[in-house]
């Protein structure tokens, strides 16, 4: 039986109050559960916005690219109720020896080395233009930027009806006295045809580009350019050109992988033709996975045309460090 003196004792130690480490530790450590808990939830918050994106992306991106290097060695058709087989670089040796192909290529490396300083230069003149302050100058710039907001499909039906025989441009040039060629019936002018038109439809998302990249170049560098009497092509060569090094960068690139990937207008205007005159190897891609159902041959094209763009963008990434590294 406890007595009333060791009862009081143990009352005592029991009411004793808890040590001051003991009470800071239970606060810090509510507070580390709180923070977790709230990171945890952020994280599940990101992790379902990422989602949708993510999902697409597989999808539509990763997947794809995974069955073209798998397809690429098979005889995959579209509909065919023979299963695949594996062919290795049958695909590839079929490929590289029809005159199709290199035409394409050729075609396609054509339409590029032209359209690249071609659309280039004439939206940096567009964006030097409407670069100063005049009367109008919303509306020349809006008139510039209206093409590009126009479906190619559309830009691509008006200027079929332009470039026929009898169209609205041999119209203007019988106006002068020049018989105008068929356009788009002659292998001679087709290509040529297409990249005006090209040029024509693009130019103006470009003209942008350059135009905020000339707001980007401080005024003061003009003042003290037309100051020292430099003219004005010495003060785009010395101030302006040197300022848009980062933009001209980023258009070169653009303008590229679009040149590479040409098939709309080709698909509207041309089919190809006349004698693969116009076929790139986009189009060849696309006829030969959708109109012949040849999926694996298709898949090798397309393999094929990734590594070419993929040799561009590197070489084009080379050149610009190098040049940055030299400046």
């Amino acid at each position: 039986m406890t007595s009333a003196p060791q009862a009081t004792a143990e009352s005592k130690h029991a009411l004793r109050p808890a040590p001051a480490s003991s009470q800071r530790a239970q606060p810090a450590a509510a507070s580390s559960r709180k923070y977790r808990r709230e990171t945890s939830a952020q994280a599940r918050a990101g992790w379902g916005m990422l989602a949708p994106a993510g999902i697409l992306m597989l999808l539509f991106l990763v997947v794809p690219i995974v069955l073209t290097f798998i397809l690429a060695f098979t005889d995959a058709r579209l509909i065919s109720p023979r299963p695949m087989q594996f062919i290795g670089l049958e695909n590839f040796e079929r490929l590289f020896g029809t005159e199709v192909f290199w035409a394409s290529l050729r075609n396609t490396l054509i339409f590029a080395l032209v359209i690249v300083p071609g659309q280039s230069g004439l939206a940096l003149i567009m964006a030097l233009l409407v670069n100063k302050k005049f009367p109008g100058l919303n509306f020349f710039r809006t008139v510039f930027f209206l093409p590009m907001v126009t479906s190619m499909v559309v830009v691509s039906m008006l200027w079929l009806f332009m470039y026929q025989p009898d169209g609205l441009l041999n119209a203007l040039l019988a106006k002068i006295g020049i018989s105008g060629p068929d356009w788009l019936g002659d292998p001679s002018w087709a290509l040529f045809a297409i990249i005006v038109m090209s040029a024509w439809q693009a130019a103006g998302m470009h003209m942008i580009i350059w135009l905020s990249g000339l707001q980007t170049i401080p005024g003061e560098l003009y003042e003290a350019a037309a100051l020292d009497g430099a003219s004005s092509w010495q003060q785009f060569k010395h101030v302006t050109w040197p300022g848009l090094r980062q933009t001209r960068t980023f258009i070169l690139i653009t303008i590229t992988i679009a040149a590479f990937s040409l098939f709309t207008q080709i698909n509207i205007m041309t089919k190809g033709g006349p004698l693969d005159s116009t076929s790139t190897v986009v189009y060849q891609a696309v006829r030969t996975g959708y109109d012949q159902q040849q999926t694996g041959y298709a898949a090798a094209i397309s393999l094929v045309f990734f590594v070419l763009v993929l040799a561009v963008n590197l070489v084009q990434r080379y050149l610009t460090r190098d040049k940055e590294a030299r400046a």
